[in-house]
């Protein structure tokens, strides 16, 4: 049986190499190359939207550019799931690297929400967080926490690097001192020789559901629950 560490590590430091690719009908000034990323499972996409605009703004008149939107296969994606859960959800059987595609048009109201700012994000993650310590400790953990505690987790979750305090403080799963190396979101240049880089903390972590199956504990549970428990 998987220890439970293995799981976790898969869970916390697990990437997916993901190509973003501009839809054709966008209108651009010359032809949009791909834009290749490795994305923490545990994030969410709005926290790399500046990235990826950033790239394709470059071909692209100001007047053809509104809100930024994701799709896979025709769904659109909601920026208030977590981009593991989306991946396991919709691309769990797919070859990687994953392929969204980016819109600048055609807005799905009936279909997501509009993100106005990172601070929706960040109050929709705390929620999250909330509901998930209600669950496990009753409430005890977050209503403990200083203010401060709060922004580091979220500026931990905003650069990559969900640290083992997390684990800890948060989940209350194992008590491990170790150090951990956050990896911070890296551009992959080209879809062949980089994503050999898919490996361990990288890994996309497919079949991660299949391990949690075997997993009866709530301790284990939770990292399930923990970024999955979002609001429609």
């Amino acid at each position: 049986m998987t220890d439970d560490k293995d799981v976790l590590r898969d869970v916390w430091f697990g990437r997916i190499p993901t190509c973003f690719t501009l839809y054709q009908d966008e209108i651009t000034e010359r032809e949009a190359e791909p834009y290749y990323l490795l994305l923490p499972r545990v994030s969410y996409l709005t926290l790399v939207t500046d990235k990826v605009k950033k790239h394709f703004q470059k071909v692209m008149r100001q007047e053809d550019i509104s809100e930024i939107w994701f799709e896979y296969e025709g769904t659109p994606l909601k920026w208030h799931y977590p981009i593991g859960l989306l991946f396991d959800l919709l691309a769990s059987s797919s070859a990687l690297p994953w392929n969204i595609t980016v819109h600048f048009k055609s807005f799905p109201e009936k279909d997501l929400l509009h993100c106005p700012s990172k601070d929706a994000i960040e109050a929709h993650f705390m929620s999250c967080m909330k509901e998930a310590d209600a669950l496990k400790h009753k409430s005890q953990v977050i209503n403990e926490m200083q203010k401060k505690d709060h922004k580091q987790l979220w500026m931990g979750l905003q650069n990559g690097m969900t640290f083992l305090w997390t684990k800890r403080k948060i989940l209350g799963v194992y008590k491990d001192t170790s150090t951990c190396v956050g990896i911070e979101l890296q551009p992959l240049l080209s879809q062949d020789s980089r994503l050999a880089l898919c490996f361990n903390s990288l890994s996309p972590c497919r079949g991660l559901e299949n391990t949690l199956k075997e997993k009866t504990k709530w301790n284990v549970v939770l990292i399930s629950v923990f970024f999955t428990f979002w609001r429609i």
